[in-house]
């Protein structure tokens, strides 16, 4: 009998199937060939982290150059996100390091981005570490910051200092109310305010979030400041808001997550904000009609 459990998680599948391009590396790249035929980048990610056995360590790196060869192979622009603990962060920072410069290797045979993933507190300033020490050799590289965090502007004017590429993310992990914004609506005046220092000092950066005001925000910055940036939004997601930014010619990146570990993922996804759950309902409604 099949248990009330694998009964749930079928179902839940069902639903984040939507975000989700599927199990295998097959069904990512399916998916990121449908994103670019619809004038779209790709970000593809292979889900999982806290990775400690090198022999999936080292899986891991060798998929994650598989699909920057196959993306190089189909001439689709953009590149991958990776979590450091998913490459070794776990094992030591020594070890991170040289498989994400084992992977950037492959990036570099067609100038792909690579994007570095933050991960929960724990590991912010190893990931700081890291990404300093990579990007002195790989230009093609950012690094996610979360604006649910109260350090993140300091982070982020001493990075733009460094001429750090950075995607703004508001933030999916739990934390502590010592070090991170709790409500909505403080996130959020912290994610537009950092939007509004991207604009004024950065340049390639990803403005990651579905929402309107956000978005509404840096598309009336960017006729102040020209930039060279992305909006990159969720695949599934909002698509008839991506599909009008491409027509205004903004460029626009699907994130695709794939792999086994969805259900972690996608819990994630929702638990992150309330408002998510209603822009998924909507958006599977919307890709559902007849």
């Amino acid at each position: 009998m099949v248990s009330v459990t694998r009964i749930m998680e079928k179902a839940l599948f069902g639903f984040a199937k939507q975000w989700i391009a599927g199990d295998t590396l097959e069904a990512a790249l399916r998916s990121a060939r449908q994103s670019y035929k619809k004038k779209m980048n790709v970000i593809i990610n292979k889900l999982g982290e806290y990775n400690t056995s090198k022999k999936i360590i080292a899986e891991t790196v060798n998929e994650y150059q598989t699909i920057l060869l196959s993306l190089k192979k189909s001439k689709i622009e953009g590149g991958i996100s990776v979590k450091p603990t998913q490459v070794g962060l776990l094992v030591s920072k020594k070890e991170c390091i040289k498989n994400f410069t084992s992977i950037i290797k492959t990036a570099a045979l067609s100038n792909s981005f690579v994007w570095i993933d933050m991960e929960s507190s724990d590991h912010t300033d190893e990931t700081f570490e890291v990404y300093h020490k990579l990007f002195s050799s790989y230009e093609r590289l950012g690094l996610a910051l979360q604006a649910n965090l109260k350090r993140t502007k300091n982070d982020l004017v001493d990075l733009l200092e460094r001429g750090a590429k950075i995607r703004l993310v508001k933030g999916a992990y739990r934390e502590s109310a010592k070090i991170a914004y709790k409500s909505k609506a403080q996130v959020d005046e912290n994610f537009l305010n950092l939007t509004k220092l991207l604009f004024k000092k950065g340049n390639e950066f990803g403005i990651a979030t579905h929402d309107c005001k956000m978005i509404d925000t840096a598309v009336t910055l960017s006729k102040k400041y020209a930039r060279q940036f992305e909006f990159q939004m969720l695949k599934g997601i909002r698509d008839e808001l991506k599909l009008e930014l491409v027509k205004q010619k903004f460029s626009v990146s699907e994130y695709i997550p794939y792999g086994t570990n969805w259900l972690p993922y996608s819990i994630r996804r929702l638990k992150e904000r309330k408002r998510n759950i209603l822009l998924l309902g909507s958006s599977f409604i919307q890709s559902h009609r007849v």
